[in-house]
């Protein structure tokens, strides 16, 4: 969402690169750039004053530290206020209240409610160990109850088969009464939406929040719709008194001023924000990690809390001994990329690295090395155990029936036994560098300017032998391309 924000951050940094100092005639035309990119972004134009304001201020005042990098620091200081502006703090939701708590979520039609309501639902089974029940509470589409109840039986949460015929709160009141029943924790829910804010919506939910006396109520807001969110979110909060915003749709080419005015214009904090449509694809918002990511600092830690819920520690022990000793094989390499596909898209995860931003940006689109990936999953799976573990046994007939079994060519096939090979040269050679105490310069080989470890290098190519093709993928035409 944020790629064409960051690439303008970037931009400005660059005039304060190689001066001795921030001075006011050197920072003008960067807070230029940062005020361009901020209002193409779609922020409220009050924000970028305010943002504008303050980073100057800062930049020129006392707090500017002398003799450190005049880029860095500037960057410090927009990090700073960028974070501020989005809250700071990740603000939790409050579970330790009266059971069972209800949370009233809302919002317009095709914001996502339904979807979130489903993924917030495994969140708090799984991550906060709470027992949930859900509610469809939604008599303006009916379809939105039948969505929902897939949503609930495929996660494993109970709901509630409420009858549509009821009014909003005569639902909520049956079924809450049969939340306490069951003597259930949270309880989610769903209600109506339509296409604009009317006299009618309101109305239900004010009634379904007086019967319920002190929910928590969320907003789902569509980040697509920039500056209009804010103006619904301003409407809803006037009427209903909201207490979370979540942002939905930020895994989109959207250019992402709702989520960075939001809590500014409504001061609402933002709890969550969704990135796929998979249930899984649910983020707490953390401000400071978000201004990370949109000054391609990275957020290491959102990649750490991801990598540890879906890696298992003694199995990655265990490739990491078998990387080092040259013994990777191809199921090895199969159950990696079952580990990566739960962390998210190639992209998404590398954005997370510090400095990872720019490379994709010259990089360019990774969908083909996805795509690649997805390939090479069809041509594993058509091969048998021992070929798994023992790739030297692969010749041109076992070739031959995996083609086919895959629906590719006996080319592709040997293209990918090929590359499976130098990736595990490259592996040992990694982990030998690290076991020496030294870290791989993993950007520079993404950018093709390093040399990979195992591999040769052209003399004063930065690139690796053979001299094939450079492509667009990552590792500078390597492993995907």
């Amino acid at each position: 969402m944020f790629d064409n924000l960051s690439e303008k951050f970037s931009d400005a940094v660059k005039n304060l690169t190689g001066k001795g100092e921030i001075s006011e005639s050197n920072i003008e035309e960067t807070l230029k750039i940062v005020r361009s990119a901020l209002l193409e972004a779609d922020v409220n134009f009050k924000v970028v004053k305010q943002f504008i304001a303050a980073v100057k201020e800062k930049a020129l005042g006392e707090k500017v530290v002398r003799g450190v990098d005049p880029g860095e620091q500037f960057i410090k200081i927009v990090h700073d206020e960028l974070a501020h502006m989005m809250g700071n703090a990740h603000e939790e939701l409050d579970l330790e209240r009266k059971v069972p708590y209800p949370i009233l979520i809302c919002g317009l039609n095709g914001v996502g409610k339904t979807t979130f309501t489903g993924k917030l639902a495994l969140f708090l089974r799984s991550k906060k160990k709470k027992d949930v029940y859900i509610i469809p509470a939604d008599n303006f589409r009916p379809a939105a109850k039948d969505q929902l109840l897939i949503h609930a039986k495929n996660i494993g949460v109970d709901f509630f088969d409420s009858d549509l015929a009821m009014s909003p709160v005569e639902i909520v009141k049956a079924g809450m009464e049969k939340a306490k029943e069951l003597k259930k924790e949270v309880v989610l829910i769903d209600t109506a939406g339509r296409l604009q804010v009317d006299d009618a919506l309101m109305a239900d939910l004010v009634d379904v929040k007086n019967y319920l006396g002190d929910p928590e109520v969320l907003l789902v807001a569509d980040a697509m719709t920039g500056q209009e969110s804010v103006n619904v979110a301003k409407t809803f909060h006037e009427k209903i008194e909201l207490t979370g915003i979540v942002l939905s749709k930020m895994d989109s080419d959207a250019r992402g001023g709702a989520a960075l005015s939001m809590r500014y214009v409504t001061q609402v904090p933002i709890r969550f924000f969704s990135t796929g449509e998979k249930m899984k694809d649910l983020e707490p918002f953390h401000p400071d990690r978000l201004a990370k990511r949109i000054l391609d600092m990275g957020d290491v830690l959102t990649l750490v809390e991801k990598a540890e819920e879906a890696i298992d520690e003694k199995e990655a022990e265990e490739m990491m001994k078998k990387m080092e000793k040259n013994q990777f094989t191809i199921d090895d390499f199969m159950k990696q990329m079952n580990m990566m596909n739960k962390l998210g898209s190639m992209g998404g995860l590398l954005k997370m690295i510090p400095g990872m931003g720019g490379v994709l940006r010259q990089v360019g689109d990774l969908s083909d090395a996805e795509n690649e990936m997805k390939k090479m999953k069809v041509m594993i799976s058509s091969m048998t155990k021992q070929e798994k573990a023992n790739h030297k046994i692969l010749n041109d007939s076992r070739r031959e029936r995996i083609a086919k079994g895959s629906g590719t060519t006996k080319k592709d096939v040997d293209q990918f036994i090929q590359k499976f090979i130098q990736m595990r040269k490259m592996m040992s050679g990694m982990m030998g560098m690290m076991k020496g105490g030294n870290m791989p310069d993993i950007e520079g080989m993404m950018s093709g300017k390093a040399p990979m470890p195992g591999m040769k290098q052209q003399q004063g190519s930065g690139r690796r032998k053979p001299g094939k093709k450079k492509g667009k993928g990552p590792f500078g035409g390597g492993f995907f391309k």
